[in-house]
């Protein structure tokens, strides 16, 4: 049957299946409201690099240093010194994989102190009961070893946000990556709330998108609750989470034989050889497959194994309008970005692609091929998600495609005309007349319109979610030794992106093992020389860098590298191809939960060259 994989099991799945639980859909988000905020803990995330993942904020260092300027404070917790840290009040190392058992502690001393509070959320929350239980044991005394924290500190960072007038703690992918990557994420959620620092100003909010995003809209199943499992996949037998297994078993439902072997592969935009963990395997696995098909601007160490490589426009070649994003924003504004170059001719736009391959998929021909039929269909269907009768709203556009889409979404949002009812409302061609865009104002407290569990409650304690603590608890009882590899970002590279761009790449050598000084000196490791990284998926050589920016215990690798391939036309990238760390990366390294890779924490061994 039909598969589904993505970077969401590379990324950030943890916090779907956290928010679904919590708050009855998947993409319903809260973040931080950093421009308001007096407290601000930053775990697993690094701003200066990222410029802000799961919260959408211009300039995050800017809004560090206001923070610090109106008396503030703003705290790290990272197992390297990030940029982030470098410009906060205080840096914590925390050995990486415990972030749920530092959070537990956190909520212990919250809990036993009494300084639980619901704050705008009281009465509107179920499973406090069950929180408190879920919490005894994991005292700092008890995770102080596991997290390399001392028990005061984490008693000392849980008074203080507690009693923080407007806090907020973040957590971002270096909470979701990792073996208890749900736990982690969940609890973040849970110490805002049970702090009282939920849906208030200046603490975490949901944003306000001027266009309803559509996954808003839609449900997880019939019934409104989240089902997990629905199926497995068929050579591991991975539990699909939320549509969705493990990337890391594509390789393998590629390469073994039998009923329901995939056969064709469509890649959009993706370059998973590099991206997925256990990428060798996924390398060995597309030359057998029948029909590869990419969509895609590059052959990349990916698209090189596809029978049709389709380009689409370049982002600067394509009109834009950001919708999701808005959802973890800190204001709400609306934007319509015109294409900024004319496209060559015979370009297709990407949703056009899309929609003729979907066509072809169904067994139609492409001579056949009628967009028009799609496109209304689709659209009649996002009319009655969003409220609106089809055969009233279909003959009001003469022309469809996506715009329509996010004109109907505009007007039906929260600012919107509602197709005349509120005649001084948004519409997207109100937008488009605005070319800085459209202000609409900061973050607003609305858990109200959030909600949408059967219950009509935040779920604070879910039970699927509990489930997990005795695996946590198991592992406080492991000999902490031994080094861990996690990730790191760079401001000039994103993912597998950027780097056949000259200018983002010169200068200095970004893909080195950072090391501690001690670790170095330990393991007879020299600065500039190459050092041989093994774990139990592979090994590779990179160049050591050694720095006081680590903590003792953990090494760092970027992720995204490895240009080094025959058949690419990646010229640039090549001269600076660096090494693919998911080559060190287990495929059945995960979060139990969300099927998440765990591709920080991973033990290695590190030596000489």
């Amino acid at each position: 049957f039909p598969a589904i994989y993505s970077a969401g099991t590379v990324d950030q799945w943890p916090k779907n299946v956290s928010s679904v639980l919590m708050y009855g859909n998947m993409w319903k988000i809260p973040t931080v409201d950093i421009r308001r905020t007096d407290h601000w803990i930053i775990m697993g995330g690094n701003p200066q690099a990222s410029g802000g993942s799961l919260l959408a904020c211009p300039d995050q260092l800017a809004e560090i240093d206001a923070i610090r300027a109106r008396g503030g404070k703003v705290i790290v917790i990272d197992p390297r010194r990030t940029g982030t840290a470098d410009r906060a009040d205080e840096w914590i190392p925390i050995r990486p994989g415990t972030d749920a058992a530092f959070l537990l502690a956190m909520a212990n001393v919250i809990v036993t102190e009494d300084l639980f509070s619901l704050g705008a959320v009281e009465g509107k929350v179920n499973g406090v009961d069950e929180l408190r239980a879920a919490v005894v044991g994991f005292t700092p005394e008890v995770v102080a070893e596991f997290c390399r924290i001392p028990a005061e500190t984490i008693r000392r960072l849980a008074r203080d946000f507690a009693s923080a007038e407007r806090g907020g703690l973040y957590g971002r992918i270096g909470l979701c990556n990792q073996e208890f990557g749900t736990l982690a994420s969940w609890m973040v959620d849970v110490i805002n709330i049970i702090a009282g620092q939920f849906d208030k100003v200046g603490g975490m909010m949901f944003g306000k998108p001027a266009a309803d995003p559509l996954v808003w809209k839609m449900n997880t199943s019939m019934t409104g609750e989240p089902e997990f499992g629905k199926w497995r996949s068929r050579v591991r037998g991975a539990p699909e989470i939320l549509g969705q297994v493990p990337a890391s078993c594509l390789a393998e439902e590629i390469a073994t034989p039998g009923p329901g072997q995939i056969k064709g592969f469509i890649n959009i935009a993706a370059n998973p050889t590099i991206s997925v963990p256990d990428s060798q395997q996924l390398e060995d696995a597309l030359p057998l497959l029948d029909c590869m098909i990419a969509i895609d601007c590059y052959m990349n160490e990916t698209t090189r194994f596809a029978h049709v490589l389709l380009p689409g426009p370049s982002p600067l070649e394509s009109p834009h309008f950001d919708e999701l994003m808005w959802g973890w924003a800190v204001g709400s504004a609306a934007k319509w970005s015109d294409q900024l170059f004319d496209t060559p001719e015979g370009t297709v736009p990407e949703w056009e692609i899309l929609a003729r391959l979907g066509w072809l998929c169904t067994g139609q021909k492409d001579a056949d091929f009628d967009f028009s039929v799609l496109d209304d269909g689709w659209f009649s269907t996002l009319c009655m998600l969003y409220g609106r009768d089809p055969e009233a709203t279909l003959p009001l556009y003469e022309t469809g495609g996506p715009e329509r889409m996010i004109d109907l979404q505009v007007r039906m949002g929260p600012w919107g005309d509602r197709y005349g009812e509120n005649p001084d409302g948004l519409t997207l061609e109100k937008i488009k007349q605005a070319p800085h865009g459209i202000d609409l104002g900061p973050m607003v407290p609305r858990i109200d319109e959030i909600i949408g569990t059967p219950s009509g409650m935040i779920e604070l304690a879910p039970e699927y979610i509990l489930g997990d603590l005795p695996r946590l608890r198991a592992a406080l009882d492991r000999d902490p030794d031994g080094l861990v590899l996690v990730s790191r970002r760079h401001i000039r590279s994103k993912n597998t992106w950027m780097h056949n761009v000259k200018v983002l790449v010169k200068g200095k050598d970004r893909c080195t093992l950072l090391v501690h000084p001690d670790d170095a000196a330990e393991l007879g490791l020299t600065d500039g020389a190459d050092a041989r990284v093994s774990s139990e998926a592979g090994s590779i050589e990179v160049p050591v860098e050694i720095s006081d920016e680590m903590m003792r215990g953990v090494v760092s690798l970027p992720h995204g590298w490895g240009h080094d391939k025959p058949g690419t036309r990646l010229s640039v990238a090549r001269e600076y191809a660096g090494v693919n760390s998911n080559l060190l990366a287990p495929g059945t390294f995960v979060d139990e939960l969300s099927g998440n890779a765990a591709v920080n924490g991973i033990p290695v061994e590190v030596a000489p060259a």
